[in-house]
């Protein structure tokens, strides 16, 4: 018995295996700060926590539909008119288990062998794989710090063929919290107008979570035109701190919904009953927390971008979202470590970081752009100082 081809088209996720690296040399006793996971440090809301609870003693253990109970599917209707002016039917809505598992769905059930998606870079780790897993081609199109982490309308041009089928735009991104503007927004529309055999996967698990005077705005809402082959994707993981209930939800075109659903049916069958309930209450109870945890971690944004500017060979733009920055690493590449390993890649780098500052990121490899690195600030203002301090430490070091 050997691994499927479909299989061995696809790698693990890095940003996952960071994380479990940590985890076990903490578990060892050794002193690591991890930077390197996507997971808001907040708890979930209190009365999330008890809808969830109560779910248990009310007795809804038992199977749901498949992509979703009516109640929580009213619930992201609800949510998609409030935040985003955009109107959704319940057979336009589809619930999942984690907003990955949307894609997969997504792009599984549309995605032939050969066809084309187009993905921005530094792009999140998954979107390539599931491309490959489904036998697709990621177009990969630069978006380099010098234009502010951000696909221009002539880039977005150039990577369309006849056999693009999706367009990946993730807003504000992870890796590097890069977000669009609506007038950008809308000069993207303007070229995928031109193209109607391609389809919009909006990514916008980070929506609540953006800073300064940023407007967040959705494709789907800037460009209505485009309503009827974008996907709107969503989930609680993010603003709601519930990546461990495992809940993301879009909004599209009902042909779309029911393909996800049928393939929804043969995998994993319907998202956790409990994580349903609490996700209902999580986008039907108060939002105000909302922007009090957007405004923590504007304050740890500026603390961060602050701090790693002042350290030798790093370059680290200031990003509008999210809770991720992007540092180039350029500066630092061709130096030797005082063990004199060469740095000669971002990978090489926070290798270093790891073995000698007990600090872990992750390298710029993993999201297609080098040499850069990721770095999670979703963690506390202490921790995060120490961090600094200790990359800093770090970076003066090499010679």
């Amino acid at each position: 018995m050997q691994p499927s081809a479909a299989l061995a088209r696809i790698s693990p996720s890095p940003t996952l295996a960071v994380s479990a690296r940590v985890m076990e040399l903490q578990r060892a006793g050794i002193d690591v700060i991890g930077l390197g996971a996507g997971e808001p440090d907040f708890d979930t809301p209190e009365h999330v926590k008890e809808a969830g609870i109560r779910a248990i003693r009310d007795g809804r253990t038992k199977y749901t539909q498949v992509d979703g109970i009516p109640e929580l599917k009213e619930a992201i209707r609800a949510k998609f008119a409030r935040d985003n002016a955009l109107t959704y039917a319940q057979d336009q809505v589809t619930v999942n288990v984690g907003g990955k598992h949307t894609l997969f769905n997504a792009i599984v059930a549309t995605v032939d062998a050969g066809d084309e998606v187009v993905i921005p870079a530094p792009y999140w780790v998954s979107y390539p794989d599931v491309v490959q897993f489904a036998g697709g081609v990621p177009v990969i199109a630069s978006a380099g710090p010098e234009q502010g982490y951000k696909l221009t309308p002539a880039e977005l041009q150039a990577a369309i063929t006849p056999r693009t089928k999706w367009v990946i735009l993730n807003s504000p991104s992870n890796p590097t919290g890069a977000a669009y503007s609506v007038a950008e927004l809308r000069a993207l529309g303007e070229v995928l107008a031109r193209h109607p055999q391609v389809w919009i996967f909006a990514d916008d698990m980070y929506e609540h979570i953006v800073y300064d005077d940023f407007r967040f705005a959705t494709i789907a809402e800037v460009c209505p035109e485009l309503y009827d082959r974008t996907l709107t994707v969503n989930g609680c993981s993010k603003a709601y701190a519930m990546t461990g209930w495992r809940i993301g939800f879009a909004g599209g075109g009902a042909w779309l919904i029911k393909a996800i659903a049928k393939l929804q049916s043969q995998s994993t069958s319907n998202p956790c009953s409990i994580a349903q309930a609490a996700a209902v209450a999580a986008l039907t109870g108060p939002q105000d927390f909302l922007k009090e945890r957007a405004r923590a971690f504007q304050s740890r944004r500026d603390l961060v971008v602050s701090m790693l500017n002042q350290a030798t060979g790093l370059s680290c733009p200031r990003p509008d979202g999210a809770f991720y920055v992007y540092p180039s690493v350029a500066g630092l590449i061709g130096r030797t470590t005082p063990g004199g390993v060469m740095i000669d890649s971002d990978e090489a780098f926070v290798t270093y970081l790891l073995d000698d500052a007990r600090v872990a990121a992750v390298q710029g490899a993993a999201f297609g752009l080098s040499p850069g690195m990721r770095i999670s600030y979703a963690t506390s203002e202490d921790l995060l100082r120490t961090a600094c301090e200790r990359i800093q430490t770090a970076c003066a070091a090499l010679r």
